[in-house]
């Protein structure tokens, strides 16, 4: 079994911030904390409303981080120009809603593919790898394999919600897709309201490359700080995925 990566997402230290306005925190010092605590990559949501992260944060992320950024953006003219324009490491397309408080679902690819189509293949050129935020689903994973997408990042919101019997089940889904993703060919990525306590077994999943989780951690860290609650997640993943007692 290999070691899964962490991206860490600080969106919310942002979100803290913008409530009361200034500059503090900053979510690049939250960054920089996070790489030193055991993150692979930082993944931050810039948004057509900016509610969390703003287009300086960005700026300023491109520039001091040395890990690689995962900028997740919705599929607008305005956010691709964006993207192109930095061109981080990854460029993850999600569903955005302005109402929504956080993304509630995965993205239709499968429905929206001509739109689609075209922005993974900039992106790419621009070197960005491109994931694509979906269900668990296999028309989705075919169809963001189909458009050119070299990652999928399955949706653990609803397995983060479950429980019993139900949560199981939910494993099994995420774990066929997966299976199924992989065997197309896509790199594997997973996160949406994952924690201390449910991480571990889809960390375990063989397919799993890397986590993304940002608001556990971000709300943990008021307690712990964020050094500590990153690197207990940290321990948490390595232990699931390569085996280790």
């Amino acid at each position: 079994m290999s070691r899964v990566r962490l991206g860490v997402n600080i969106d919310h230290v942002a979100t803290i911030r913008n409530a009361r306005g200034g500059d503090h925190p900053d979510p690049v010092r939250a960054a920089a904390l996070a790489v030193a605590a055991g993150a692979d990559g930082i993944t931050a949501h810039l948004r057509e409303d900016r509610r969390h992260i703003r287009d300086d944060d960005l700026k300023r992320l491109m520039a001091a981080l040395t890990v690689p950024l995962n900028l997740e953006m919705a599929a607008t003219d305005e956010m691709l120009a964006i993207a192109l324009g930095c061109g981080p490491h990854a460029a993850c397309i999600v569903p955005e809603k302005r109402a929504e408080r956080t993304t509630e679902g995965g993205l239709d690819v499968l429905g929206q593919q001509p739109g689609l189509r075209p922005v993974v293949a900039q992106l790419t050129a621009r070197g960005c790898r491109v994931s694509l935020f979906i269900e668990p689903d296999p028309d989705q994973i075919e169809a963001s394999a189909a458009i050119g997408a070299a990652v999928v990042e399955l949706h653990t919101g609803r397995y983060a919600h479950l429980s019993g019997e139900a949560q199981a089940a939910e494993l099994a889904r995420l774990a066929a897709g997966a299976t199924l993703a992989a065997a197309r060919g896509l790199e594997v990525h997973a996160g949406h309201g994952l924690t201390f306590d449910n991480v571990a077994p889809v960390a375990a999943l063989p397919e799993i490359a890397e986590l993304n989780i940002g608001h556990f951690l971000i709300g943990e860290a008021v307690f712990t700080g964020l050094g500590p609650a990153i690197g207990e997640m940290r321990a948490r993943i390595d232990r699931a995925s390569t085996g280790s007692a």
